[in-house]
């Protein structure tokens, strides 16, 4: 396995130094820049940024961007308690509105997500600390534990929102990915368990190696090799 001193070398070598490199390793804005932080938001931050990454999926997200204050107006600013209340017709009605992007199975899920956030919060009392308190060495968990209990979250969206969000996580795209099938780190499906374990595992070392964040050395992979597909939604 590689150290992570070599993958910043390279990274360092490919942007032509420090002066380019750095920049691209800043972070860029999210809802909260610490864990203490994210532990005081409120939930329906958590459901709003979770609808839009699933709007995005797939679409451009520039146009779910412009559209966003409609979607704020439309479903109560996400309040849970009210999109809880809100019967099948209701959300098909608004579903149907040009003012938002209208796609009826998208829809459907801000209620979806909205149970898996109120089922936390009867069990622990609080949606916010439940992610804040995630452990980073798992990250891979939580993201499974939003595909599995959310709706619409699997893939890169649920990792999308926690970035976001403020959750440290890393990303896997395409230039990440590739980086782990030329080095022979995983084989088989990216999202496998056990290619997702291997992944999780690499991440954990070279943090410990280095004390960067997670959302910095999937930044440095990513810039250190392949074709560079990094935008700042992406990576």
């Amino acid at each position: 396995m590689e150290k992570i001193s070599s993958i910043y070398q390279r990274a360092l070598e490919r942007k032509g130094g420090e002066q380019n490199l750095q920049p691209l390793l800043a972070p860029y804005a999210s809802l909260a820049n610490s864990n203490s932080e994210l532990a005081m938001l409120g939930s329906d931050r958590y459901l709003a940024e979770f609808t839009k990454k699933v709007f995005q999926s797939g679409f451009v997200w520039r146009v779910v961007e412009n559209k966003w204050p409609s979607f704020e107006e439309h479903f109560f600013d996400f309040n849970i308690e009210k999109i809880l209340m809100m019967p099948e017709e209701m959300l098909e009605r608004k579903a149907q509105d040009p003012k938002i992007i209208r796609n009826f199975k998208k829809v459907q899920t801000i209620k979806a997500n909205a149970h898996m956030i109120h089922d936390i919060e009867v069990e622990q009392g609080s949606f916010s600390e439940f992610i804040a308190d995630w452990p980073e060495d798992n990250i891979i968990g939580l993201w499974e534990y939003l595909k599995k209990n959310g709706q619409r979250l699997g893939g890169n969206t649920g990792p999308y929102a926690l970035r976001a969000l403020g959750k440290d996580t890393f990303l896997l795209s395409r230039d990440v990915e590739s980086y782990f099938r030329a080095n022979d780190l995983i084989s088989g499906g990216l999202t496998s368990k056990s290619s997702l374990k291997a992944i999780q595992q690499c991440f954990n070392e070279w943090q410990q190696q280095s004390g960067y964040s997670l959302k910095e050395i999937s930044r440095l992979i990513a810039l250190s090799t392949g074709d560079n597909y990094l935008h700042v939604e992406e990576e």
